[in-house]
């Protein structure tokens, strides 16, 4: 991959282009859900249905060379993500894009004080592995989800000088109320390669429970992978949730 392009700038061009003839923010939503799904149906055939149906309305609303323009569009968020996990790409791209001052005034905590609340705040991740498998690491609030970015960042680091695969010992959970950033946090953890979900919904009246029924649930996945899959069963063969 050409490390010198900027996939950032290249995907503001093409969303411009969208925006002229459709309101902006509306793009916006219908390209996070649309990408989202790219992700979760290949691998969630539960949810898979009534995500298809709300997926083909939302893209239907564009002609057929406006929607070319959204795989373009994940694309160029895929290999800009991939020349640097270490970064809110959709968070900053969200900001890039007025949609701070639009939108609900939703600002995001910029990365680099993520990054330091992570690193105040991560405790020792890789003898917790060692003792129980896995870490856990959950925000009841995640946003675009720049807090969970950095803390998985700086867990997969600790991980690498011990020899141990990130992927398959960090588990994420997140929850939001509002759909497009919680699915905005969803693809990007989602691209980090690390398994968990996320829940859309008031984490203060309609917190996470185990008898949810997975109905607003969003499974990453490296959720459906064969380490977790395997830990999963052994759960319920406990009879543990």
């Amino acid at each position: 991959m050409d490390q010198s392009r900027n996939f950032k700038s290249e995907f503001l061009r093409t969303f411009t282009i969208l925006s002229y003839s459709h309101n902006k923010y509306n793009v916006w939503q219908d390209f996070i859900f649309a990408s989202a799904c790219s992700f979760s149906n290949a691998v969630d055939k539960f949810h898979f249905a009534e995500r298809e149906k709300e997926y083909l309305q939302r893209i239907h609303k564009y002609d057929k060379k406006e929607q070319q323009l959204f795989p373009k569009l994940l694309s160029q968020v895929v290999m800009e993500f991939d020349k640097n996990t270490d970064q809110d790409l959709l968070g900053d791209l969200f900001m890039d894009l007025n949609f701070g001052d639009a939108c609900k005034g939703q600002f995001f905590t910029p990365y680099h004080v993520c990054k330091l609340m992570s690193e105040i705040t991560l405790g020792d991740v890789v003898s917790e592995v060692k003792d129980k498998g896995y870490i856990s690491i959950h925000d009841c609030a995640c946003g675009a989800g720049a807090t969970l970015i950095a803390a998985v960042n700086d867990a997969k680091e600790k991980l690498a000088k011990a020899g141990i695969n990130y992927q398959n010992h960090i588990f994420v959970t997140a929850q939001d109320i509002d759909q497009t950033v919680a699915l905005m946090c969803y693809i990007q953890l989602s691209l980090l390669g690390v398994a968990g979900f996320v829940k859309i919904g008031d984490s203060l009246a309609n917190p996470m429970s185990t008898d949810d029924g997975g109905k607003n649930y969003w499974y990453m996945p490296m959720y459906f992978s064969r380490p977790w899959q395997m830990r999963k069963l052994i759960k319920q063969l406990k009879g543990e949730k």
